[in-house]
């Protein structure tokens, strides 16, 4: 006892009156959309970080002194 193709078709029509035929191509461009961004985030997670570009004439974080017991004194 499966939907039959005369269930579907009056199923698809009562969705098309209810929401119309703009917003239901509207939904389903969001849901092709969201697909669409998850499969790119996806593939973006197999490849590296790409690497923190230096600003010309900024320290690097190595350069920084580090705090000794003489310097927290003053």
């Amino acid at each position: 006892m499966g939907l039959s193709w005369q269930h579907l078709l009056l199923l698809a029509l009562v969705v098309l009156l209810l929401f119309g035929k703009g917003r239901f191509s509207e939904m389903m461009g969001d849901v092709a959309k969201g697909i669409k961004n998850f499969k790119k985030g996806m593939s973006e997670d197999d490849a590296p970080p790409p690497a923190p570009r230096q600003i010309e004439g900024q320290r690097t974080p190595e350069a920084t002194p580090t705090p000794t017991a003489e310097t927290e004194i003053r």
